[in-house]
């Protein structure tokens, strides 16, 4: 999740490019809009007397029964004022207009111009009685209060939305009210300590967390229809601002003392009850078997990647519903907006984010909502593969032909599916805090969505990075389903990070030969020798064990630090190499670990040591990587 501009970007897909032709066919839809549908606001009680504000965009047209669309979002459902209308018109979620949906808006309790309290991720309650309410339960009033007082709705009913929006489409199928017959939960906040959004293994994620809290987290003593401004920084330098800023207890005080999640992150560091219950996965198995979930994510989703593929793991564990799964090579929310051509330098060869509309949101909720369409045509994973830039389609995921087979890391900087042979054989780097890697090469002010593709040479070229290449691939190498880092490992000192990174090397006369319209500095990139980050994902060395029950390392000795990175779905061509790189810092998008067991979140600038890392590559410590490899 990144900060709220962006986050409302989702709703209001980029116009700004458009040509002409465009611009009058927006102005047309505008009109169409305005005279076929009837907007109105009002507040809806729930249970326990509080009321929550709500838009309904309603046809104006009686001669037919309509579905009912609804969207739930922490983030405003702007504009405000029954005469003023969503730009609907910029996006393709015209459509559901243009099919006569009862489209729905609502702002959650406690946020913007809702009543009542406001809560992160508030846990959902499975013994609910009388008033007691929940996340869940707020959407069930909603739909009752929908269903039994909008004038020609057809009693059926779906939620969808990005992102949080996406948590609070899960909390949707949790409701279990009998007219929510299908709920899609897209990039889906699931799980705030193990991968998305502020924390990634128990790792947090620094520069997301502050850029969004301090104006998110900013509290709303009274109802209101302006978001509050957020920190405010001459640095434009994102990795400069951190690193100035010195430790978490240095960021708390530039955050001050109202933001009251800020200050329940830092009182637990540890994956705790606390976290526990906000673990949205506990709960799938209490979604009815008459509401069907759709899960749609990016697999360059830098937000909430990790969400998305496992909600649909739990689910498809825990509930015998009907579930689907969709990932398309997208960042966060990029199926909703733009055409899905490209991902910063690197291009996937057709529209897929249109693709997605067209033959399968649209089509999901037309079948669920309206009994339109024949759902058999619709796959249980339908997945893009990028290297080869095509939709594959599969009856699991992950794929049952997918086998995993180990990639081992060698002393020389290789790869090679041989157990090495030499006994003693290491690499090593020292991790400087004080110099720690950064996760993009280039100067930020906000966190990039395209660091998911980056070109990682910069990395390569440091000497706090180990890499590993293969030799050039005589066949194409298939990857889908999580991926597996075994590392043998010692540290000089009790605590430190691990960040890998799968990486694709283009051959160095590679070069795109085609045309993309508004792909920025990619089209003149030099491409040859590009270093393609396919997959990354960092691990605090301390939660090896446990998450919740953290534990020191003793230094010098040898000790095993697995963890799995979330799933993938890329081919690494013929011709191409494979590369592993490893490294401990990861700035600012992680924090830094003083690489000594000391609580992170208090301790000072004196506790930020270096320590001598070492990777072993040998047969009694065989470090390697575990690739999920697809036999056809």
């Amino acid at each position: 999740m990144k900060y709220i501009v962006l986050l409302l970007a989702l709703w209001l897909p980029a116009a700004a490019q458009a040509k002409e032709p465009v611009k009058d066919q927006q102005k047309e839809d505008s009109t169409w809009l305005a005279q076929n549908y009837t907007k109105k606001e009002i507040y809806i009680p729930m249970r326990d007397g509080a009321r929550l504000y709500t838009a309904i965009y309603a046809p104006k047209s009686t001669t037919t029964q309509h579905p009912i669309l609804i969207t739930r979002t922490p983030y405003s459902i702007a504009p405000y004022g029954e005469d003023k209308l969503k730009q609907v018109w910029r996006s393709y979620h015209m459509a559901y207009y243009k099919k006569e949906y009862i489209m729905v808006y609502q702002d959650v309790r406690g946020r913007m111009m809702s009543e009542g309290e406001f809560m992160d991720v508030r846990p959902f309650n499975v013994d609910k009685k009388g008033t007691t309410i929940d996340e869940a339960s707020d959407t069930y009033d909603l739909i009752d209060w929908l269903v039994k007082n909008v004038p020609n709705n057809n009693g059926r009913a779906g939620i969808f939305g990005i992102s949080y929006p996406g948590f609070y489409a899960t909390m949707g199928a949790l409701s279990g009210h009998p007219a929510l017959k299908a709920s899609s939960p897209q990039a889906p906040v699931t799980e705030w300590f193990l991968g998305d959004d502020f924390h990634h293994n128990g790792a947090f994620m620094q520069l997301d967390a502050f850029g969004f809290y301090s104006s998110f987290g900013k509290p709303r003593p009274k109802p209101t229809t302006s978001f509050a401004g957020g920190f405010q920084t001459k640095v434009r330098d994102n990795y400069k601002f951190h690193l100035e800023a010195g430790t978490l207890r240095n960021l708390a005080k530039l955050m001050g003392d109202s933001i009251t999640f800020w200050k329940e992150l830092y009182d637990h560091p540890n994956y705790d009850e606390w976290w526990q219950v906000r673990n949205v996965r506990n709960h799938v198995q209490h979604i009815p078997s008459n509401t069907a979930t759709l899960v749609v994510g990016g697999l360059f989703d830098a937000e909430d990647c990790f969400g998305a593929w496992e909600l649909y793991k739990a689910i498809e564990k825990k509930t015998p519903n009907n579930n689907k799964l969709v990932m398309g090579p997208w960042s966060h929310g990029g199926w909703g907006r733009g055409t899905g051509e490209f991902l910063g330098n690197v291009r996937f060869g057709s529209k897929t984010s249109t693709w997605y509309q067209e033959n399968i949101e649209i089509p999901y909720f037309e079948h669920h909502l309206r009994g339109v369409g024949d759902l058999n045509k619709l796959p249980e994973a339908s997945i893009f593969l990028t290297g080869t830039n095509t939709w594959r389609t599969f009856d699991k995921w992950p794929p049952a032909q997918a086998q995993n087979k180990k990639i081992y890391l060698q002393e020389n900087g290789s790869l090679s599916a041989t157990e090495p042979a030499n006994t003693t054989g290491y690499k090593e780097y020292t991790s400087d805090p004080s110099k720690p890697v950064p996760y993009t090469e280039d100067v930020h002010a906000g966190r990039t969505a395209e660091y998911m593709t980056d070109d990682q040479r910069f990395a390569w070229r440091r000497p706090d990075v180990l890499s590993f290449t293969s030799k050039t691939l005589q066949n194409d190498l298939t990857v889908t389903g999580p991926v597996i880092a075994n590392l043998f490992t010692s540290i000089s000192t009790s605590d430190a990070d691990f960040v890998v990174k799968l990486i694709d090397v283009f051959p160095d006369d590679f070069s795109y030969t085609d045309s993309v319209d508004g792909i920025g500095n990619g089209k003149n990139y030099p491409m040859g020798g590009y270093q393609m980050l396919v997959r990354s994902e960092i691990m605090r060395g301390r939660y090896r064990n446990s998450f919740t029950y953290p534990e020191a390392f003793k230094p010098g000795r040898v000790t095993e630090v697995s963890y799995q990175l979330p799933d993938v779905a890329h081919v690494f061509k013929k011709g191409h190499k494979l590369m592993i790189q490893i490294q401990s810092t990861w700035f600012p998008l992680a924090d830094r670990n003083p690489q000594q067991f000391v609580n992170i979140y208090t301790c000072g600038e004196e506790d930020f040591v270096s320590s001598l890392i070492r990777i072993y590559t040998n047969s009694r410590y065989p470090s390697n990587i575990e690739l999920p490899v697809l036999a056809d």
